[in-house]
């Protein structure tokens, strides 16, 4: 089991930066993919950024150069970094982990959330 706690979310104008934060309960370092999805009003959630406990990443077109996911296995924590930011990226921003149970199977895990408002 791992419970996911992101926080960092706040109201920011176009053209700023946040940086969000998601700490989890226990030791990251076996897990094996940790990401980060958002859902912005009316709109289906989306994958934004992935970052896979081998170091490879990989982000939505729409925040790529913008945005930088990592993760700090020392904290048991992943970051967003989240630079130049648009209205279009406002949004409730969920951390994601995917952790293999050793007996073939993966289990899904999600953080309850941080809102990001992005303001013109």
């Amino acid at each position: 089991q791992v419970q996911l706690v992101e926080s960092g979310g706040d109201l920011v104008q176009a053209g700023g930066s946040l940086r969000l934060s998601c700490a989890a309960s226990r030791s990251i370092f076996s897990i094996d993919v940790m990401d980060w999805y958002r859902q912005a009003p009316g709109k289906q959630r989306e994958l934004v950024a992935t970052r896979t406990s081998g170091g490879s990443t990989n982000y939505a077109d729409s925040v790529k150069g913008r945005f930088t996911i990592s993760r700090d296995n020392a904290k048991n924590t992943v970051y967003l970094q989240m630079n130049s930011l648009k209205p279009e990226d406002t949004a409730v921003y969920s951390c994601h982990a995917l952790v293999n149970t050793g007996l073939g199977a993966y289990n899904h895990y999600w953080g309850q959330g941080t809102q990001v408002t992005v303001s013109s």
